[in-house]
């Protein structure tokens, strides 16, 4: 009986960290990742390090970003932090 009693407050305290830690942020990784695969050409985003701009392509890896001055930069896609507006062209 003694034994049972010291592993219930661990067991406890493994599934209130579970709740309250590990659930949350597995589930915002998923969205995330949901959000970096359905990227499409046109829409708006801001990476990481604070750039705004558009898609202009897209491939596996890499993400070409059109700024404001018309100037094309190259990212990795993991360094899309969200999409603030999604193109027209797929909202049709």
């Amino acid at each position: 009986m003694q034994g049972i009693s010291t592993i219930i407050p661990l067991i406890l305290m493994f599934v209130l960290f579970y709740f309250l830690l590990i659930r949350p942020q597995q589930k915002r990784q998923k969205a995330v990742q949901r959000m970096q695969s359905d990227l499409k050409k046109g829409d708006k985003v801001v990476t990481i390090g604070g750039l705004h701009g558009f898609v202009d392509s897209i491939d596996e890896t890499k993400v070409v970003i059109k700024c404001g001055d018309g100037s094309r930069l190259t990212y990795d896609r993991n360094a899309i932090r969200e999409v603030t507006e999604v193109s027209k062209e797929a909202q049709v």
